[in-house]
């Protein structure tokens, strides 16, 4: 299991890309915190996530 924005996902063996395509985040206004470490967006295909990571998805919000 995963544990994203401290929930446990059963999402271990899917990229980082993988995971974002089965959720509605837009993957251009997020950014990606795992294991306490931004992942850069080059890297969200490679990343394959493993039992124990955490993952922290962070949105940009406008406002005003």
């Amino acid at each position: 299991m995963v544990k994203i924005n401290g929930e446990h996902v059963n999402a271990a063996g899917q990229s980082v890309s993988q995971y974002l395509a089965s959720t509605a985040c837009n993957p251009i206004r997020i950014v990606i915190e795992l294991n306490g470490e931004i992942l850069p967006r080059e890297k969200y295909d490679t990343t394959v996530l493993a039992d124990g990571d955490q993952l922290e998805i962070i949105s940009f919000m406008g406002g005003g």
